[in-house]
C-alpha cells in the first residue's frame, strides 16, 4: 500500500517506492515531487501530514531558476546580451568602480555585490530603491575576481534588468510570457485569492545560534530584515511582492512543468526557450569554493550546475536548489524537469532525499533498470 497519493507512471514506480520509504521512515515528513519526461507527466506525488497535491507552500532561492527563465527569453528576444555590461543597460550601476561587470558576472555570482550595511527591508527587495541603494554600494571584491552566492542580492540584479531593458518588472514577464501561458502551478507574487492554498515552511530554529557579523560576508549575503532566512516565504510580504531571489511559492508539479515547457515543451508543444537559448543558460561559468561561505560551487547563468556536492543530474544538467532543500531542474541529456519540495526544511545537497530522489529519477529514464532500493544511493 503506497503511503503517498498522487500519479506514477510504470517505469517510476521505483521512485515512488523511494519516496514511499521516506514517508514510511519519519512520520512528520511532508513532500511534493513531481517529473515529466520528453514533455509528458510522469510522476506527480505528495504525501505526509503537511503537504497535499493541492498544497504550495516557499521554494528558496529555487525562485532564482524560475527568474532565471525570464533572463533567457529576454536574451533569447535579444534585447539583453551577457557580454555587455550591466551599466549599458543601467548607467548608475557604474558607481564605485563596476562599470567594467558584464551581465555575465553579475548573473554568476562574481560582482561582489552581496549586500548592503544596513540590509533591506521586506517590502524593499523589488523596487527600483534596492536597486538604487545596489548599484551605489561598492563591490566587496575585484569584480571578476572571484566568485560568491548572491543569495539575495542577484534578484535585486534580475529584476532592474528587466525594468531597464524591457520596460517591466520581472514578475510581469513571467506571468505573461511563462506562468499563465504554460499553466505553471508556481507564484513570483501570489495573489490573494491563492492564499488559502499557502502552507508555512517549518523548520528548527535554533535557539543558540551564533552571532552572525552584519558586515562579514555572511551577514550581508543574508541582510534582510529577519532572523532566518528561512523565515522568508512566511511573511505575506515576501510571497505577494514576489521576490525573485528567494520569494517565489508553489508545488513542485509547478517546477516541473516550468522547466519541461522551457526544455521540451509540454505533450508535443514547442519549448518556449531554443535549444541554443538553453546552451547559452545551462553552460557552467564558475566552479570552486564560493567566496561567500567556503562550500564548493557551480553555477551557470543564475542557474547551478551540478558538482560531486550537489550531483543533481549529468554534466547538461541546470537547476536551482533552496533553502529548504527544495529542487528544481532539467536535464536535457534525460530529457527530464523535475521539481521537488519539502514541507520541512530538511538537508539539501548530496545526499540529500531531493539528490537522492534525482538520481532514482535519472536511473529511471535513462536504462529502464530497477531503481535503487530504498535506503541505497552511489
Amino acid at each position: 500500500m503506497p503511503f503517498s497519493t498522487g500519479f506514477a507512471a510504470p517505469e517510476y514506480q521505483g521512485v515512488r517506492a523511494l519516496f514511499d520509504s521516506f514517508l514510511e521512515d519519519d512520520p512528520g515528513y511532508s513532500a511534493q515531487l513531481a517529473v515529466y519526461q520528453a514533455g509528458s507527466k510522469m510522476l506527480d506525488l505528495s504525501g505526509g501530514p503537511h503537504l497535499t497535491s493541492g498544497s504550495i507552500t516557499g521554494a528558496y532561492s529555487c525562485s532564482k531558476g524560475v527568474a532565471a527563465f525570464v533572463i533567457g527569453l529576454l536574451v533569447q528576444d535579444g534585447i539583453l546580451d551577457l557580454d555587455r555590461t550591466v551599466a549599458h543597460y543601467w548607467p548608475e550601476f557604474a558607481a564605485r568602480g563596476k562599470g567594467a561587470i558584464t551581465v555575465r558576472q553579475a548573473l554568476s555570482h562574481r560582482a561582489g555585490l552581496l549586500g548592503v550595511e544596513g540590509g533591506f527591508a521586506l517590502d524593499e527587495f523589488t523596487t527600483a530603491d534596492a536597486a538604487r541603494r545596489l548599484a551605489a554600494a561598492a563591490p566587496l571584491w575585484r569584480p571578476g575576481a572571484t566568485f560568491g552566492y548572491h543569495a539575495l542580492t542577484i534578484g535585486i540584479i534580475m529584476e532592474e534588468l528587466c525594468r531597464r531593458v524591457a520596460g517591466s518588472t520581472l514578475q510581469e514577464l513571467y506571468d505573461a510570457r511563462i506562468r499563465v501561458p504554460f499553466g505553471v502551478d508556481f507564484f513570483l507574487g501570489l495573489p490573494e485569492d491563492q492564499e488559502p492554498r499557502y502552507r508555512n515552511v517549518l523548520y528548527d530554529a535554533d535557539p543558540c545560534q551564533p552571532w552572525v557579523d552584519p558586515l562579514g560576508l555572511e551577514g550581508l549575503n543574508g541582510n534582510a530584515a529577519i532572523s532566518t532566512v528561512m523565515e522568508l516565504p512566511n511573511h505575506r510580504v515576501i510571497r505577494a511582492h514576489g521576490m525573485s531571489s528567494a520569494g517565489g511559492v508553489g508545488s513542485a508539479e509547478g517546477l516541473a512543468r516550468l522547466y519541461a515547457a522551457a526544455t521540451t515543451g509540454l505533450d508535443g508543444g514547442n519549448a518556449f526557450l531554443a535549444a541554443d537559448t538553453v546552451r547559452t543558460m545551462a553552460e557552467e561559468q564558475v566552479w570552486g569554493l564560493d567566496r561567500s561561505s567556503g562550500l564548493d560551487n557551480a553555477f551557470a547563468i543564475v542557474f547551478m550546475k551540478p558538482h560531486p556536492s550537489r550531483n543533481f543530474g549529468s554534466h547538461r544538467a541546470f537547476g536551482h536548489e533552496g533553502a529548504n532543500a527544495a529542487l528544481g531542474f532539467a536535464d536535457p541529456a534525460y530529457h527530464l524537469a523535475f521539481g521537488y519540495i519539502p514541507g520541512r526544511q530538511e538537508e539539501g545537497r548530496t545526499p540529500g532525499r531531493a539528490h537522492r530522489l534525482a538520481h532514482a529519477v535519472r536511473q529511471a529514464a535513462g536504462s529502464g533498470r530497477q531503481v535503487p532500493a530504498a535506503g541505497t544511493y552511489s
